[in-house]
């Protein structure tokens, strides 16, 4: 989907599966498959209505195939810079941005994005 009216939602995987101490750092690949595969089934609950789904990876999960429903976006080098650019991106469009990074939420709100916290994703 590439829908400009509905709601650009982009998450922070690393910042997402490092929110939960859930042995995530033996297979960080496995971890950002498994948050895709959350929001491919879940979406954010309390985001209703139509959204397009951004999953960004880093590192050693850069390389993780999108599905139905989840756009995943392997960042060629930091994964807040390529957030910020595909905030800077989207014109008009509304975005949300799912992390805890504090310094990310204030690079990505100074361009007219919300932000919410990675309790928002399913566990």
């Amino acid at each position: 989907m590439n829908d400009t009216t509905a709601l650009l939602v982009i998450v922070d995987a690393a910042n997402v599966v490092g929110s939960v101490p859930d042995g995530w750092w033996r297979d960080r690949r496995g971890a950002a498959e498994r948050l895709r595969d959350r929001l491919a089934a879940d979406g954010l609950p309390d985001r209703p209505g139509p959204v397009e789904l951004v999953l960004v990876v880093e590192g050693a999960a850069r390389g993780v195939e999108p599905v139905p429903g989840v756009r995943v976006e392997s960042a060629p080098g930091s994964g807040d810079d390529h957030m910020v650019a595909l905030v800077a991106g989207a014109g008009d469009r509304p975005v949300l941005v799912v992390t805890a990074d504090r310094e990310l939420r204030r690079r990505v709100t100074s361009l007219g994005a919300e932000v919410t916290g990675p309790r928002s994703v399913p566990r």
